[in-house]
């Protein structure tokens, strides 16, 4: 996270919702890989597809410890994902509905 933003919280919601609207335009599989890819370091690519595995393992109801030794994530990150997914923004839950992870 920037300490020093250069721009004003409306500013950064402006740019978020861009963000949003750029992934949306996306049309294909290989079409979303290529722009996060470019998007993103491997480091925070690696972050957020260890974050969506243990989206879907809590979903199959492993224990934190046994997700923990699945895919490395501490199990700290494994509680915080947990966490976002019944109490977060929707996010996680309006996309393992429709993707159906959860049944």
């Amino acid at each position: 996270m920037k300490t020093n933003r250069p721009v004003t919280v409306r500013q950064e919601q402006q740019h978020e919702r861009a963000l949003c609207t750029a992934i949306l335009a996306l049309r294909s599989l290989e079409e979303c890989r290529s722009f996060f890819r470019d998007l993103c370091t491997p480091a925070e690519l690696q972050a957020m597809a260890d974050r969506w595995a243990v989206v879907e393992l809590l979903e199959r109801g492993l224990p934190y410890r046994e997700i923990h030794k699945q895919t490395g994530v501490s199990v700290t990150t494994v509680g915080r994902v947990a966490r976002y997914l019944t109490s977060g923004n929707g996010g996680y839950r309006a996309v393992t509905e429709r993707l159906k992870l959860n049944g």
